[in-house]
């Protein structure tokens, strides 16, 4: 699949936030990077359908299945990993599947314990392991190494490179370690 952005423009309350983001991201990361406050996620609520653009399209998405992770970890607080796996498949959920990724993702014995009593960095690679878990062609990931440690940081983007070959993602982050670990194309934003 090949995502087109064009000329997007969005503004609030008079002040620009995206003006004039054109890019394409086909197969492999697209890094997009900027400093905060420059529209990142912004640019991330447009392509998946949650704020409408002011100007500009987004095309290549009709009949795409996504996935994402946003800066909020979105998780069920009540419920464990498993179950918050579970949550996103219903009944394609695959208990092995899950158990392995969330193994990888350096969550082993979840299974019984609440994700509002994880870390903040386990509930963020429960919040990963969320989204790569979904069947997906495009994965969008708005600062999905926030708060982690290195040896979490490593596991995810083992993970994320093991489930995204011949797939789109998008990466918003601020720092250029992560784009590099994809060797990611970058896209800079700047008002």
């Amino acid at each position: 699949m090949e995502l087109r952005v064009s000329h997007l423009c969005k503004a609030y309350g008079g002040e620009p936030v995206l003006e004039d983001v054109s890019f394409t991201a086909g197969p492999g990361v697209t890094c997009v990077m900027g400093p905060s406050g420059e529209g990142k996620t912004t640019l991330l609520r447009i392509i998946l359908g949650l704020e409408k653009p002011d100007s500009g399209s987004v095309e290549g998405l009709d009949g795409v299945r996504l996935s994402a992770v946003f800066q909020e970890d979105r998780l069920l607080p009540g419920r464990t990993a498993p179950e918050n796996l579970r949550f996103v498949l219903g009944a394609a959920y695959d208990e092995a599947a899950a158990k392995s990724l969330l193994r990888e993702l350096g969550l082993k014995d979840t299974e019984n314990k609440p994700v509002r009593e994880f870390s903040g960095g386990m509930r963020r690679r429960t919040a990963l392991a969320r989204a790569l878990i979904a069947p997906f062609d495009l994965l969008v990931l708005d600062e999905p190494f926030t708060g982690l440690d290195m040896d979490s940081r490593r596991r995810c983007v083992e993970a994320i490179r093991a489930r995204t070959a011949g797939k789109t993602v998008l990466l918003v982050t601020h720092d250029e370690s992560d784009g590099g670990a994809f060797a990611a194309r970058t896209v800079r934003l700047k008002k």
